[in-house]
């Protein structure tokens, strides 16, 4: 199955709970598919405006700028390198993520719910722990490098 999943009511089938696909959804429709580079540009879109309005997006990025000089001047092995980019990603698409769950449970209510809270906080929770454990990571990488540099080591 390709595309976007929406869950639904069959009207044809008088069966609730079918799942289609985005192609059925346009095809039901008559809405055409985006063109490639409109989807990397949504894309794109989503990322810098989470950027600019979120703040622990802004200390994630600001985080992977002092890692990469930090890395340039240790002299990071590219396996080193590898490890710190995938944290980068995860953590910051973690972050977009957390950002959507947010975004769409302010959408769906502005009132407090159970459910809302557990969807904002499980969301937020997983950028933390990943957080965590990349900087665990980072000074398991970092700490070693920075004695030697120093000459402690």
């Amino acid at each position: 199955m390709n595309g976007t999943v929406v869950y639904g009511v069959d009207s044809r089938l008088n069966r609730v709970g079918r799942i289609y696909t985005g192609n059925q959804v346009r095809e039901m429709t008559g809405r055409k598919k985006d063109p490639l580079y409109k989807s990397f540009g949504y894309a794109f879109q989503g990322i810098f405006t989470c950027i600019r309005n979120e703040r622990n997006m802004k200390i994630h990025c600001t985080v992977a700028v002092l890692v990469v000089i930090a890395g340039v001047i240790l002299r990071l092995s590219m396996t080193e390198w590898c490890i710190c980019l995938g944290l980068f990603g995860m953590v910051m698409s973690l972050e977009l993520v957390n950002t959507a769950v947010e975004s769409v449970v302010d959408l769906v209510t502005q009132e407090r719910k159970p459910l809302a809270k557990i969807a904002k906080d499980t969301a937020a929770g997983a950028v933390l722990i990943a957080a965590i454990m990349a900087a665990i990571v980072g000074l398991i990488i970092f700490v070693p490098k920075g004695l030697v540099f120093l000459g402690v080591l």
